[in-house]
């Protein structure tokens, strides 16, 4: 089982900066969701912002949330030098996002 979040602070461009159990901060990049179901009204900053941690995860006012397992496992730590995007930090992330395009 993974660390479960503990803090969560909005960022810009759609990055949350979280803190988990374990003590690891590590950013997480909404923007691969954003267009989809109801994570469309994040689009919405004023929306966006409004997230919070619950049971372990993280949720938005308008009870948007997602697994705290993806949430773990698809963000990077926040240490990291020069972090922009997970798509430059993450190569295996891209890849698992095309495959799921297919």
């Amino acid at each position: 089982m993974n660390p479960r979040v503990k803090k969560v602070k909005p960022e810009d461009n759609y990055i949350l900066r979280l803190t988990f159990s374990n003590g690891e901060v590590r950013k997480f990049d909404v923007k691969p969701y954003i267009d989809k179901g109801v994570f469309k009204k994040l689009k919405n900053i004023s929306a966006f912002r409004a997230v919070r941690p619950a049971f372990g995860s993280i949720q938005w006012s308008g009870g948007q949330d997602l697994c705290p397992d993806t949430i773990y496992e698809e963000s990077v730590p926040a240490e990291r030098r020069g972090f922009s995007t997970i798509h430059e930090t993450r190569p295996d992330y891209v890849l698992k996002s095309r495959k799921r395009k297919k």
